[in-house]
């Protein structure tokens, strides 16, 4: 007989009502392992250390979470890891270690051993795992609330040890980087996430984590009988109601779970011998006596692998009983479920001692698996900010004449030039701002790990327009403009593997099969900039290819406002000094198959390298060329630039500092265009050679006209009929056709990146659009999402 009917069916007055079914209770474990503490950027040396705790982010769940375990995988060793570096740090020894990890009950966390860190790219193997405890408290059943994981940095400065050591880490944090897991992710969980605290503490903390919901104990509630029996009666339907749920969960946590660690084991080819286990897995056994009551037919002979699949809505081929139905759970007295419940927590508690055991002897390469996988997630997971299109670059745009008479017959032939009316920054500007309106009102469910640097307020991170250009065919009186849309289509699949194939089939076609490449970046500053401006997008270059090497040049330093040829002669000189010096120490230590070198420029620094490529000492390393990053870079410099303000600044600069290189940037420097220094640099062939090119540009930028930094037309310029406006185009087309050189595998994208400045209010910085310039440099995020989706072009 059903349970519910009988709780259901009248008693008479003089029964005794039975006391509330017993609840069913489990417990939410979280395994941390934290691989290693690298250190990207820290500005201080000192002792570091890292703090761990966890919370319900549901303020009604009051219980934290609780360390339960720790494991320390290998003793706590520090070492440099740079290949190749300037002047190698020895490997450290005890002496960088002090004292060891600890749990402080007074706020339930974990702080791994103190260490020191005295050099940069300094490696520090931590190689231990936390497990945390979080338990519903008076919450039955699963949980709908989120796990806020908190990771604090401690420091202390280096002088300090004993006593005035840990009670300097213990002051305050220096950064705190926070994460969310979803309610999804509470059943069952496997994957890495880095932990990189923030600018100014840039590190890389290699850290996976593994859920599982285990069963904790059965708790039996008063016997005490209350007054009014019929709400006794409510409580043991709603106490039944709870426990099938929980039940529910926890048989959908060891399914999970034991898919999971198939899922592993398969991943790294080592065998996890679960065959017995498999084998006695026959779920239909639990449920027999009600389910045959109830005339249902089951399978008792389990196979000896799992399905994924359920055969139907009450069991799966091998007789494991399909956990989302409540029908065959609602047939089960009260004996019977916990008996079951029992059972089941038994199973799971194998299953993930048997997993704890399998990673402590696979750890490498379950967190190489784990990477991997996380690194091809990354373009799903942040294509929310994301929006890819197409367009076609028009084999030439029509020059125009002098005489206006024959320059507006020849544009009433192009039809397609009309398009140029309306505003490309504006109308850019308008489409990220209703894709970041359309954000606002998503409701983000899914069940990865979520950074809270990113999903904290998703309105609020960048939005990024990304545009695959290609080539079009030699353009007629009747072709289509430059700006006709191949595909509107929001779609992440626009730039996916297609694009990347050729570039891998070049790159295996190299004569010399074995050796080293040597991967070169160059980083070049703005106007009156800092050698180390660009510090967060090669931090994150760091990430994509931690054996690259790195210039932050410092050649023009303090010498922007001359002339721009010796600043592209002094960077030519910079580049070549550095890479002969890292040929040679490659050459030392093995045969150097290739080069790839790169160039990442910010603002007029893009300026700077094209000059420095058109240097005869740079010829010989041109065949060597690999990706260019522009951001924000005035390729076409001021023409028709429409930023008043800014425009009067540059005349300032131009009639009282008598600052050369504005006069370069304005086309001023020499009464005839033709004869200017831009307009020659538009000439010579300083595009040609990169693999890859990726113009960076925003529409609230001020600073650099947007069409010179997306070197394309613009809306002044189509309707210009001067010497002005034929000069624009000759330097357009001069810039395009170098892009456009056959070259198998070859990439050009254009990236619009709007930032969110409504924090900044209407101040002088965002009415001139110096804002979004500097963002470029503050913010790493865009550099982030652009090169994690495609990884290919920085490695």
């Amino acid at each position: 007989m059903n349970h519910r009917a009988v709780a259901s069916q009248k008693r008479l007055p003089n029964a005794k009502p039975k006391p509330p079914p017993a609840m069913l209770e489990t417990v939410q474990e979280i395994a941390i392992y934290i691989h290693r503490f690298h250190n990207l950027d820290l500005f201080q040396q000192g002792w570091y250390q890292i703090k761990i705790s966890m919370r319900w982010e549901d303020e009604e769940f009051e219980l934290p979470g609780t360390p339960a375990r720790v494991v320390q995988y290998e003793e706590c060793i520090t070492k440099n890891s740079g290949i190749f570096v300037e002047a190698a740090a020895p490997d450290l020894g005890p002496e960088d270690v002090y004292g060891v990890w600890k749990i402080d009950d007074t706020d339930n966390s974990f702080s791994t051993q103190p260490f020191r860190i005295r050099y940069a790219r300094q490696d520090v193997l931590l190689s231990l795992m936390i497990s945390f405890n979080l338990s519903l408290g008076k919450y039955e059943g699963p949980s709908s609330s989120a796990v806020m994981l908190k990771f604090e940095l401690m420091y202390a400065p280096m002088l300090e040890n004993g006593f005035e050591l840990q009670a300097s880490l213990d002051a305050c944090p220096a950064s705190v980087h926070e994460f969310r897991i979803p309610p999804k992710a509470l059943l069952g969980l496997h994957s890495y996430f880095p932990v990189h605290f923030d600018s100014f503490h840039s590190v890389l903390v290699d850290v996976t984590i593994h859920i599982t919901l285990l069963r904790a104990h059965i708790h039996a509630p008063s016997s005490k009988v209350p007054s009014n029996f019929h709400a006794v009666e409510d409580v043991a339907g709603e106490n039944l109601d709870r426990s099938i749920q929980v039940f529910k969960a926890l048989f959908g946590a060891r399914d999970k779970l034991l898919e999971e660690l198939q899922k592993l084991s398969k991943a790294i080819n080592q065998t996890i011998d679960l065959t017995d286990f498999i084998s006695k897995l026959s779920d239909t056994k639990l449920f027999s006596t009600s389910l045959q009551a109830d005339g249902v037919t089951t399978n008792a002979q389990a196979s000896g692998q799992v399905s994924g699949e359920p055969q139907s809505g009450l069991e799966k081929v091998n007789g494991i009983v399909d956990s989302r139905s409540d029908g065959p759970l609602n047939t089960l007295s009260k004996d019977d479920l916990l008996s079951s419940f029992h059972l089941v927590g038994q199973q799971i508690l194998y299953l993930w001692n048997t997993f704890l055991n399998f990673h402590r002897a696979n750890k490498k390469k379950i967190l190489e698996f784990l990477i991997d996988t996380w690194a091809n997630d990354r373009r799903a997971e942040w294509s929310i900010w994301m929006v890819y299109s197409k367009v076609e670059m028009p084999y030439n745009y029509l020059n125009n004449v002098v005489d206006g008479s024959s320059c507006l017959a020849g544009r009433g032939k192009v039809p397609s030039l009309k398009k140029l009316t309306d505003d490309p920054a504006h109308a850019a500007a308008m489409r990220a701002e209703l894709h970041r309106r359309s954000i606002a009102q998503m409701k983000i469910n899914n069940q990865s790990i979520q950074d809270m640097h990113i999903f904290g307020d998703p309105s609020r991170i960048p939005i990024i327009i990304v545009e695959r250009v290609v080539n079009s065919p030699r353009r007629t009186i009747s072709g289509k403009s430059y700006f006709s849309q191949l595909d509107q289509q929001d779609t992440p699949n626009l730039l996916t593997l297609p694009l990347f194939k050729a570039a891998n089939k070049s790159s295996v076609a190299s004569p010399q099969q074995n050796g080293r490449v040597l991967k070169i970046v160059i980083f070049v500053h703005g106007f009156q900039g800092h050698h180390l401006d660009l510090r967060l997008v090669r931090n994150q270059w760091l990430l994509m290819d931690p054996k690259a090497e790195f210039l932050m040049s410092e050649a023009n330093e303090d010498k922007t406002s001359g002339d721009l040829r010796e600043m592209g002669l002094r960077l030519a000189q910079e580049v070549v000094s550095f890479v002969k010096r890292k040929m040679d120490k490659a050459s030392r230590h093995g045969t150097l198959r290739n080069i790839k070198l790169s160039f990442v420029g910010h603002s007029i620094g893009n300026v700077i390298i094209r000059t420095a490529l058109a240097e005869s000492s740079m010829e010989p390393y041109l065949r060597y060329l690999h990706t260019y990053v522009s951001i924000s870079g005035p390729h076409l410099g001021y023409l028709f630039s429409s930023n008043s303000l800014f425009n009067s600044g540059l005349w300032i600069l131009k009639k009282f500092k008598g600052t050369q290189c504005i006069h370069q940037l304005t086309l001023t420097d020499d009464p005839d265009l033709q004869n200017t220094f831009f307009y020659k640099l538009c000439k010579q062939k300083t595009l040609d050679n990169f693999r890859n090119i990726i113009l960076l540009s925003s529409p609230q930028d001020g600073y650099v006209p947007y069409h010179s930094a997306r070197i394309e037309m613009c809306q002044a310029a189509s309707w210009d009929y001067s010497k002005r406006g034929k000069v624009f185009l000759e330097m357009l087309n001069e810039c395009l056709d170098q892009i456009r050189v056959p070259s198998e595998g070859r990439v050009f994208m254009r990236c619009d990146v709007n930032f969110d400045t409504s924090n900044q209010g209407r101040n002088l910085n965002t009415i001139i659009g110096r804002a979004a310039h500097i963002e470029f440099l503050e913010t790493d995020i865009f550099a982030r999402f652009i090169m994690w989706s495609f990884p290919e072009l920085f490695r």
